[in-house]
């Protein structure tokens, strides 16, 4: 019998769209991710809420802050909340960002962050590498940059999604 070493995905809650939301994450102490332009197919925004403190930020990957963005969240940044929520559940993402939601109520009703500065490199950057791993072929043998999985197990891409 042939050993392999693959590391499952979580699949999404329910299926996301794509197009408007292609990155969405949970990580560096933020929900972050890269949600595509309303008025402009050629442009992204690079938007995040800090856990904690629910701070947050959207600018253009190449740091032009969002027109929409003031005292209050901007489109971009509800729609990526609502990605986030499609993807992990409400629940995590919730205990995430530690806020409580009451019954019925909308998770960004429950935001009570301000806006501050973030950085969209490092969100844009993450995003670009993640594309990478989607052009790869499929393959059974194991890919050396991913060696840095805590299991030790270096994950294989063979086509399946398994």
């Amino acid at each position: 019998m042939e050993s392999r070493s693959v590391l499952r995905v979580v699949p999404p809650v329910r299926p996301r769209k794509l197009a408007k939301v292609p990155f969405v994450e949970l990580a560096g102490g933020r929900l972050r991710g890269v949600v595509s332009s309303g008025s402009d197919p050629a442009r992204v925004y690079v938007s995040a809420i800090a856990a904690g403190t629910h701070g947050f930020s959207c600018s253009t990957n190449n740091n032009r802050p969002c027109g929409g963005l003031g005292a209050t969240l901007c489109n971009h940044l509800r729609t990526l909340v609502d990605e986030a929520v499609l993807q992990y559940g409400l629940d995590r993402v919730a205990r995430y960002l530690r806020v409580e939601v009451a019954e019925g109520q909308a998770l960004t009703a429950a935001l009570r962050g301000h806006r501050e500065a973030a950085d969209a490199a490092g969100v844009f950057s993450s995003f670009l590498r993640h594309l990478t791993y989607l052009e790869l072929p499929a393959t059974t043998e194991p890919l050396p940059e991913l060696a840095w999985f805590p299991s030790g197990a270096v994950p294989i891409i063979d086509g399946t999604g398994r």
